[in-house]
C-alpha cells in the first residue's frame, strides 16, 4: 500500500498545470455587459426645480465638477420655463451624456397657480416621445435619444420653518411623474439645530400632504449606508466650485469671517452623500424606476385612454390585434356615421339655400314686375303727353296758317283801298 501510495504520488507531481488566461464559461456574461455598456456609453436626465438664484447651476457644476457656464437668470420673466441643455462628459473610459434642465421664473410672479404646469407639461412630452417611439414599426433605441427625466432635484429655500404652499403644490403633482429627491438650498444660512428640525418639519409636511419622494432600494438586509442616507433626507447641501486653503491643502468651500465651509466635509453640509446617492450607488435605480414606475404608470393611462386593454367584456385575455381590429371597425363605423350626419347636414344646408334663393327669386321677381308695372305706367303717361303736345302741335300750325291768311287778306284789302282812292 506504501508503494502504490508513492506511485500515485510521483504522478500527481508529475502533472502539468496550465495557468487560465482569462474566464471562460457562462461567468463572462457580466463582463460583456459591462464592455458594451461602456462602448455605449450612459445617459442620465436631472430635472432641477427651485426659485431663481437659490443655486441650481451652481450645484450641478459641483456635483460634475465642471463649470457648465450657464446664463444668469433673471427675476423679471412673466411665465415659468425651462432650460433645457445637453452636455457630453467622460471620466475614466466611461462616457456620460447629461441632460439638464432647470426652471427658469419659478416662484417669480405674483400668480403662482400655475408654476408648476409647463414641469408637468415636460415631464409628460418626454414620456410620449418615448411612447411614440416605442410604437413605431421600426424603432431604432440605440440611436434615440431617451429624454425622460430621472430625477428631481427640488430645491427648497432654507426658510428654518416649513415648506411653501407652491412647493408642497409643486410636488404633489409631479410625485407620480419623477423620482423626487427634495434638497435644503444654501443650507450654511441654517445653524445646525434649526437644520435638524426643518429636515424635520419637511418630512411631516410631505408625508402629511401625501407627497411621495424617492424611496431608496430596499434589500432584505438594509445596509447602514441606506439606512444613514433616509435618516438625512432632504439632504442639506451647498454648492462652490470656489478652492478655498484650508490647512495646507485646497478644497472646495466657502470663504467666510468666521471660518470655511467644506462642500465636501460631511460634518458641514450633505453635498457628499447626495453626490454618492446619484452618481455611485442609485444612478441605475433612479433609471430603472423611472422606466419601471413613473413612464409605466404614464404607458398605462394613455393607452386606457385610446382604449386598449388586456381583457375583454367576458374577463378573458384580449391581443392587441384583436384591440386593434374592434378598434379600426369602431372608427369605421364612426366615420360611417360622421360622413352620413355630414351628408345630411350638407342636404339640410342645400334645401337651405335653395329656400333662401327661391325667396330671393321670387322677391327679385316681384320687383321685377313692380318696376315693369311703373315703367309701363310711365310709357303710358308719356305716350298721353306725346298725342297731347302733337295735338297742341297741329292746333298751332292751323292758328298759323290762319293767321297768314288773314294777314295777306288783310294785305290785299290795304293796297285795294289805296288803289281806290287814287
Amino acid at each position: 500500500c506504501i508503494k502504490r501510495i508513492r506511485n500515485v504520488s510521483q504522478k500527481e507531481e508529475n502533472i502539468r498545470c496550465l495557468t487560465l488566461l482569462g474566464h471562460f464559461g457562462f461567468e463572462c456574461l457580466p463582463y460583456q455587459l459591462v464592455n458594451r455598456s461602456i462602448q455605449q456609453g450612459f445617459s442620465f436626465n436631472v430635472l432641477c426645480v427651485g426659485e431663481t438664484g437659490i443655486g441650481k447651476s451652481t450645484l450641478i457644476d459641483t456635483l460634475f465638477n465642471i463649470n457648465f457656464k450657464e446664463h444668469k437668470s433673471s427675476h423679471f420673466y412673466s411665465n415659468v420655463g425651462l432650460r433645457v441643455q445637453t452636455y457630453k462628459l467622460q471620466e475614466s473610459n466611461v462616457q456620460l451624456k447629461l441632460t439638464v434642465a432647470e426652471t427658469v421664473g419659478y416662484g417669480d410672479q405674483v400668480n403662482k397657480e400655475a408654476s408648476y404646469q409647463p414641469i408637468v407639461d415636460y415631464l409628460d412630452a418626454q414620456f410620449e416621445a418615448y411612447l411614440q417611439e416605442e410604437l413605431k414599426i421600426k424603432r431604432s433605441y440605440f440611436e434615440y435619444h431617451d429624454s425622460r427625466i430621472h430625477v428631481c432635484l427640488y430645491f427648497i429655500s432654507p426658510t428654518g420653518h416649513s415648506l411653501k404652499s407652491l412647493d408642497l403644490l409643486t410636488m404633489k403633482k409631479i410625485d407620480r411623474k419623477v423620482n423626487i429627491v427634495p434638497l435644503i438650498a444654501k443650507a450654511d444660512t441654517v445653524s445646525k439645530n434649526d437644520l435638524q428640525k426643518f429636515k424635520s418639519n419637511i418630512m411631516s409636511e410631505l408625508a402629511g400632504n401625501g407627497i411621495q419622494i424617492y424611496q431608496f432600494p430596499e434589500d432584505e438586509e438594509p445596509t447602514a449606508q441606506m439606512t444613514s442616507l433616509k435618516e438625512h433626507l432632504p439632504f442639506a447641501v451647498v454648492g462652490s466650485m470656489d478652492e478655498v486653503k484650508v490647512g495646507k491643502r485646497m478644497v472646495r468651500g466657502r470663504q467666510y469671517p468666521w471660518g470655511v465651509l467644506q462642500v465636501e466635509n460631511e460634518n458641514h453640509c450633505d453635498f457628499v452623500r447626495l453626490r454618492d446617492m446619484l452618481l455611485c450607488t442609485n444612478m441605475e435605480d433612479l433609471k430603472e424606476q423611472t422606466h419601471t414606475q413613473h413612464y409605466e404608470r404614464y404607458r398605462c393611462h394613455r393607452l386606457q385612454k385610446m382604449g386598449f386593454t388586456d381583457v375583454g367584456p367576458d374577463n378573458q385575455p384580449i391581443s392587441f390585434q384583436e384591440i386593434y381590429e374592434a378598434k379600426r371597425q369602431e372608427l369605421y363605423e364612426q366615420c360611417q356615421r360622421e360622413e352620413e350626419q355630414l351628408k345630411q347636414k350638407f342636404m339640410q344646408r342645400v334645401k337651405e339655400k335653395e329656400t333662401e334663393f327661391k325667396e330671393a327669386e321670387k322677391e327679385l321677381q316681384d320687383k321685377f314686375e313692380h318696376l315693369k308695372k311703373v315703367q309701363q305706367e310711365e310709357t303710358m303717361k308719356l305716350e298721353e303727353e306725346r298725342k297731347q303736345l302733337e295735338a297742341e302741335i297741329i292746333d298751332f300750325y292751323k292758328m298759323k296758317a290762319a293767321s297768314e291768311s288773314l294777314q295777306a287778306q288783310t294785305c290785299t284789302n290795304t293796297k285795294k283801298d289805296k288803289e281806290r282812292k287814287k
